[in-house]
């Protein structure tokens, strides 16, 4: 690893470990250069802005989540538990951010944040994100129509944005109740999916596909 490299990585790990203990407002460039022992200036020029930390901790959660969730799905053929598998480890990786979630929480939910999860700048976090749902999809020996296969990842992404906002409100100890939503909810879903096949679900579905597409529009 370049010296260059390493500098990056070493701001980096400070900014995320900032971003557990205080949050996104208490979290600032200055202060994350000093605890970095580097300059102002060199924390600036690898990352121009607080809003680069933040996508940087959207990559680095995405990645661990990703990386997770490839080798815990190796030998499950059932698309309900491997929704499970694949929701309660992205939990897991948001757990450390629990306390201080509702600061990035509202710094993000302007239509026009820099921070979104939904915006431009969090692009690739957000495609590593429904590519996982995709491995749940791919993966699965589940009979699944063809027009609701190609667009379920995304859907399921959708679902676990919810989901991620419920957790982000839930205080129950260990997050109990969006644990138990995770539970029923991916067992839920393997029982109605069949009713996928029929003839007469294609058209509501289809429309509802389209509605959530809209919405993002």
């Amino acid at each position: 690893m370049s010296k260059s490299e390493e500098t990056r990585k070493k701001i980096s790990e400070t900014a995320l470990a900032s971003f557990r203990e205080r949050g996104y407002e208490q979290t600032t460039l200055r202060l994350i250069a000093a605890e970095a022992g580097v300059s102002v200036g060199n924390a600036y020029y690898y990352f121009p802005s607080k809003n680069h930390l933040v996508q940087e901790l959207y990559s680095r959660v995405q990645e661990q989540h990703s990386k997770r969730v490839i080798s815990a799905l190796k030998g499950e053929p059932d698309i309900a538990k491997r929704l499970r598998i694949a929701l309660d480890l992205g939990l897991d990786g948001l757990e450390p951010y629990h306390s201080t979630a509702p600061g990035f929480l509202s710094a993000a939910i302007g239509p026009t944040s820099a921070v979104s999860p939904f915006g431009e700048d969090a692009a690739a976090p957000r495609e590593a994100a429904i590519e996982v749902f995709q491995l749940v999809v791919d993966g699965s020996k589940n009979s699944i129509p063809s027009f609701l296969k190609k667009r379920l990842p995304h859907l399921l992404w959708l679902a676990y944005m919810g989901l991620s906002l419920y957790w982000v409100y839930d205080l129950t100890p260990g997050q109990k109740k969006t644990r138990t939503l995770v539970r029923k909810g991916s067992k839920l879903f393997g029982q109605m999916l069949p009713l996928a096949r029929l003839p007469l679900m294609r058209k509501p579905i289809t429309d509802l596909l389209d509605l959530f597409e809209e919405a993002q529009q």
